[in-house]
């Protein structure tokens, strides 16, 4: 994998790079939020590391202006801020996942691995997944509905494919956390809450169906009318 490391610390961008560089992967360091943007504009990676405190532009200004300038690369934020708020907010910039330092390196690899999974492509899937009038293109990797199309993240992008793909059944937390975040530990409930929320705004808010139903005490549940 291609990975860009934005941190500032250079004994833990040199611990990050390191070990990454160990299993193989190709990282590359940026010590500032001016010169990871410059890295991350004019060049393609599988997955952005990024700190929020950084010098010239902060993580969640610099992780903004790349989701609004249309840069989908995977970013993974690893900051010292740990609230619940400071993983919402994170999240909200358009980040697809969040770590606190000081952190486990296996769990780091293992959180890098699951943002850089490509969607499958095995002929025995379909394609096209559809709910009423929702629709998800896995070749375009585009969603729409009502023929409007709707912009995700990557990981709302896999939230939502996890939960079409088994529409009909309810889906736990803890299932969440590990066919999506590829993880076989708790993640925690409140950030898979925060996205199934981020879906919501984007999928149903606007529209009289909700689909993205609550099982209270069991998870979540797509239902179609067949």
């Amino acid at each position: 994998m291609k990975i860009l490391v934005i941190e500032d610390e250079p004994k833990v961008a040199s611990f990050i790079k390191q070990g990454l560089e160990e299993q193989s992967n190709n990282v590359t360091v940026a010590y500032d939020g001016f010169f990871g943007h410059k890295l991350a504009t004019e060049n393609e990676f599988d997955v952005i590391v990024l700190d929020l405190m950084i010098p010239y532009i902060n993580g969640l200004d610099l992780c903004r202006k790349l989701r609004e300038e249309g840069i989908k690369t995977p970013i993974l934020i690893l900051t010292a801020l740990g609230t619940t708020d400071d993983k919402v907010t994170g999240l909200e910039t358009g980040a697809d996942d969040y770590m606190v330092k000081p952190f486990e390196f296996k769990e780091l690899v293992a959180r890098i691995r699951a943002l850089s999974k490509r969607f499958t492509d095995t002929v025995q899937l379909p394609k096209i997944l559809k709910v009423a009038d929702l629709e998800m293109n896995l070749d375009e990797k585009s969603v729409k509905r009502g023929g409007k199309y709707i912009d995700l993240t990557a990981k709302e992008f896999s939230l939502l494919e996890f939960l079409l793909r088994n529409k009909n059944r309810v889906v736990s937390r803890a299932e969440i956390s590990e066919k999506v975040w590829d993880i076989h530990f708790d993640t925690g409930t409140n950030v898979i809450d925060v996205y199934v929320n981020f879906l919501r705004k984007k999928v149903d808010k606007e529209f009289d169906r909700k689909l993205i139903q609550t099982m209270v005490g069991m998870g979540y549940v797509i239902k179609s009318d067949e």
